[in-house]
């Protein structure tokens, strides 16, 4: 069943007023009618069963059958910090980010990355980064919508860390050491409701300057299994173990 996400404004009772790019998508892609079902969310996570009762092509009216009991998020807060990477890799993990559990995503400018966003460009691209999420999130009968930050510096980002309660950051040389910090061994610390800031860097990976300043802001340096990842592999790997870790 279509799943949409409906700002609290657009529920009046048990009707649910839908506008914007999701009527198009009801009436000319979906091609639904009078009497279809689709799934309505809450910005708040709750979601129910609605019937569409009346539609044009500017507006749909649903109203409630049911609200749903959903367990599908996962029970830590996980926001993945990712440094800027080359053409469409960043869709890519917002998209996959977020079909696996991913609460927040925060682009980041590092030393090291290749892309510069031109200024007057950061609204339009963090617009379509937060499409590419919404859609995403319909498409995994999310209960919520990850937030998308505009890019932050990289001081920017280390003042924001201040907010999180766990702090981990990838780093390819632990990968390299005997004495690395593995995920098996950080996990059994995390408890549920912890917040978690994961770092990634770009394709260049990390100056050493800036692992030092990440571990001086109470990072943890970790690794992502024995071999080096790239930047849009690497926290789709960290989600994938949180999830098999807390879930499965």
């Amino acid at each position: 069943m279509q799943r949409y996400f409906i700002p609290e404004e657009q529920w009046i009772g048990d009707h649910v007023e839908i506008t914007g790019q999701d009527v198009h998508h009801i009436v000319r892609v979906m091609r639904m009618k009078q009497g279809d079902q689709i799934v309505c969310n809450q910005p708040s996570g709750r979601a129910a069963v609605c019937k569409i009762v009346e539609l044009s092509e500017l507006s749909v009216t649903a109203t409630v059958e049911t609200w749903l009991e959903q367990d599908v998020e996962l029970p830590i807060h996980v926001t993945i910090a990712q440094g800027l990477p080359k053409g469409d890799k960043m869709e890519l993990i917002l998209q996959k980010g977020t079909e696996l559990g991913a609460s927040e995503f925060i682009p980041f400018e590092a030393a090291r990355s290749i892309v510069k966003w031109d200024p007057k460009k950061i609204a339009k691209k963090t617009d379509r980064y937060r499409k590419v999420v919404k859609e995403a999130s319909e498409q995994a009968h999310r209960t919520i919508v990850p937030s998308v930050e505009t890019v932050l510096s990289f001081d920017e980002l280390l003042e924001k860390s201040k907010q999180y309660d766990v702090k981990w950051v990838a780093y390819e040389e632990e990968a390299k050491n005997s004495r690395n910090q593995k995920l098996s061994d950080l996990f059994p610390t995390v408890k549920n409701g912890q917040r978690i800031l994961a770092c990634i860097g770009p394709e260049g990976g990390y100056t050493i300057e800036e692992v030092n300043r990440l571990i001086e802001y109470g990072f943890t340096p970790i690794r992502l299994g024995p071999r080096i990842l790239r930047t849009e592999t690497a926290a789709l790997y960290l989600l994938a173990g949180l999830s098999y870790h807390f879930e499965e």
